[in-house]
């Protein structure tokens, strides 16, 4: 029995945005992502020492965009 690969690409491989990129790309202030991270609309990964470095990947962006679209 042949095992299909994953074409899945894990998160440390898909490029990742800052708070920062995400408010310029959807013309937003830093502070609406902000809430939107604590309200728990938008998927963020922490890094960096202590976890204190939030990231975004694209597919989070992109999720997170379209429940906007839908009024979700």
């Amino acid at each position: 029995m042949t095992k299909t690969p994953n074409k899945a690409i894990p998160h440390h491989a898909q490029p990742l945005m800052t708070v920062k990129e995400v408010a310029r790309a959807d013309n937003v202030s830093e502070k609406t992502v902000r809430r939107a991270i604590s309200a728990g609309l938008l998927e963020v990964i922490r890094v960096g020492p202590g976890g204190r470095l939030i990231r975004i990947t694209h597919a989070a962006h992109i999720a997170y965009r379209m429940a906007q679209a839908s009024g979700h």
